[in-house]
């Protein structure tokens, strides 16, 4: 019988490693080839009645990522921040689209693929940040996208720029699951205990 035990902890870390970005070193590019193999990760995944209808525009030209940073919104917890500053931008973007000839409904491929997205990004090194709060029709004007692609989320990805740390919540339902960041500027993402997760 094969031993799982080493995969399942890989597994396990890379899941733990995976954590959303706000603030990339932009100095260090992404090319086009590394976000193709990401994308073929997306081949790999299930997908609901097997229509395969998601698309990804992969953006690295510095004009165009300008051009989307605006249609952006960053960390809604963070109200008086407007996300990262010049030099702390992601590097490239990948936008996820559906393409509406095979329905209006993607089903849950979207999740699915992103996550496939993010862990492969890092495993490379390469944070992430999934954004689904942005201007839809200024991403479609800037990507001069037809009418049957409509923009799903738009993922983010870089080199980090900051730390990122999960810790545990105390398990009461009252909780607060908010992120935050310490004035040292680590990042906080509270997570609730598995005893919560299982009725």
């Amino acid at each position: 019988m094969q031993d799982n035990t080493v995969s399942f902890t890989a597994l396990r870390d890379l899941l733990r490693a995976d954590r959303t970005c706000r603030r990339f070193d932009e100095g260090r590019k992404i090319g086009p080839d590394t976000l193709r193999s990401l994308v073929e990760l997306c081949r790999f995944t299930a997908s609901g009645r097997n229509a395969q209808p998601l698309r990804y525009r992969l953006v690295c030209d510095a004009g165009i990522r300008g051009r989307l940073f605006t249609s952006l919104a960053w960390a809604g917890y963070f109200k008086d921040w407007d996300g990262p500053a010049p030099g702390e931008r992601p590097a490239a973007y990948m936008v996820q689209l559906l393409d509406t000839s095979f329905g209006a409904n993607c089903l849950c491929d979207d999740g699915l693929q992103l996550q496939a997205i993010t862990l492969g990004a890092t495993a490379l090194g390469i944070a992430n940040c999934i954004i689904k709060s942005f201007d839809r029709a200024a991403v479609k004007d800037t990507l001069a996208l037809p009418d049957y692609l409509e923009p799903r989320y738009v993922l983010a990805l870089g080199y980090p720029a900051e730390t990122v740390v999960i810790e545990d919540m105390d398990g009461t339902r009252e909780a607060d699951f908010k992120y935050y960041r310490t004035a040292d500027g680590v990042h906080h993402v509270p997570k609730r205990p598995l005893d919560e997760l299982i009725v």
